[in-house]
């Protein structure tokens, strides 16, 4: 079994941006050499989040208003009165949804349905830089 560790650099508007990165993960795959395994995808820090959907902007803009109807942006957070950066609906929201998933791969491809993407979504209340972390168990 091999163990090769990748990362995947973005750049982000917040506010619950989502960013495909299916992409990335399948070049990442390929250029691996590895046939089959488990591709394990993970977002450092505490306001993003990782997961799959159908990446178009209907089912984008359904899954932003979700996170606004379950974790309002306008609340008052506990984390806002220690911090007071006004991010505590980004904590919550990022930790709803995970920061990883893993996803087999087999004969080099992701395992993904046909209208299935992998994305990162950006929770923080600015801009950001990310660098993803892409590990992929395998042979």
């Amino acid at each position: 079994m091999t163990v090769q560790t990748e990362h995947i650099e973005i750049s982000t508007h917040g506010e619950a941006d989502a960013i495909d990165i299916t992409e990335d993960v399948r070049s990442t795959i390929a250029k691996s050499g590895l046939r089959d395994g488990i591709a394990c995808v993970f977002a450092p820090g505490s306001t993003g989040a990782i997961t799959t959907i159908e990446f178009e902007p209907g089912c984008i803009s359904d899954l932003q208003g979700l996170f606004s109807r379950i974790s309002p942006r306008n609340l008052e957070y506990e984390h806002h009165k220690r911090w007071g950066d006004g991010n505590g609906h980004s904590h919550v929201r990022a930790a709803l949804l995970g920061p990883s998933l893993s996803v087999p791969f087999i004969e080099g491809e992701p395992t993904l349905g046909t209208w299935q993407q992998i994305i990162f979504v950006d929770f923080d209340n600015r801009s950001r830089s990310r660098r993803l972390v892409l590990q992929l168990v395998g042979e």
